[in-house]
């Protein structure tokens, strides 16, 4: 029970963060983009209570990735439908590369200073946890970003690629999303993407952003999974 309690205070706040953040670019970007649904139903907010998914917030701690409500968004009534799209789509990934690059900065930065600092002192007790948090915010920005970039709908990274394809190939792609996470699943529980594919891909963002501290951020979210 104390084990869980320690994952929670550490998890939560970045899990949350980067699962809020990534549902209100989309439904912000489509407002702009001439699609105000997001905005008139309340969604445009930081608010987690008006984004979040029990079983998606629980799985942040099982499984290390969740979900929040997805923000809805009227396609019909974007300027350029196709085109904007896309916009909307990578608006997702891109705030959660946004969000871990300012974590892993920040993360730098309180190594830096928490080093300077004895053990057990005022400003250790305070900087320790918020470098715990900093290191997983990097680690589930990052995997956020790049498993929603997997090009199957209704991820973001599908939702580009329709953006990009002809409209014939567009169509097709689209006719997935009805059956797209049932393909997710299998993806991920019945083949070894995550292992030769999203893992490679983590390690090496997580390698840029952290730099010295990549190995510190690795073994948080290790720690906070097991």
């Amino acid at each position: 029970m104390e084990s869980f309690f320690l994952k929670l205070s550490v998890m939560l706040v970045p899990g949350m963060l980067a699962i809020v953040c990534h549902e209100v670019s989309h439904g912000y970007v489509a407002w702009r983009f001439g699609d105000p649904t997001a905005r008139m139903l309340g969604r445009l907010t930081l608010n987690p209570l008006k984004h979040i998914d029990i079983f998606g917030t629980l799985m942040i701690f099982f499984i290390g990735i969740g979900w929040a409500k997805p923000v809805p968004v009227v396609s019909e009534n974007l300027h350029n439908p196709k085109r904007d799209m896309i916009w909307v789509a990578a608006a997702g990934p891109v705030t959660n590369i946004l969000l871990a690059t300012v974590s892993a900065f920040l993360l730098r930065g309180l190594v830096a200073f928490g080093g300077h600092a004895a053990s057990g002192s005022p400003v250790a007790m305070l900087v320790e946890p918020l470098i715990l948090m900093l290191a997983f915010s990097v680690y589930i920005n990052l995997l956020l970003a790049i498993f929603n970039m997997i090009p199957v709908p209704p991820l973001d990274g599908g939702r580009v690629l329709a953006g990009l394809l002809p409209y014939r190939q567009a169509a097709i792609l689209s006719r997935i999303e009805p059956y797209g996470m049932i393909v997710i699943i299998a993806l991920v529980f019945f083949t070894n993407i995550f292992s030769y594919i999203i893992s490679p891909v983590l390690r090496i963002g997580v390698q840029v952003l952290a730099g010295p501290q990549s190995g510190l951020v690795l073994n948080v979210t290790r720690l906070m999974m097991h």
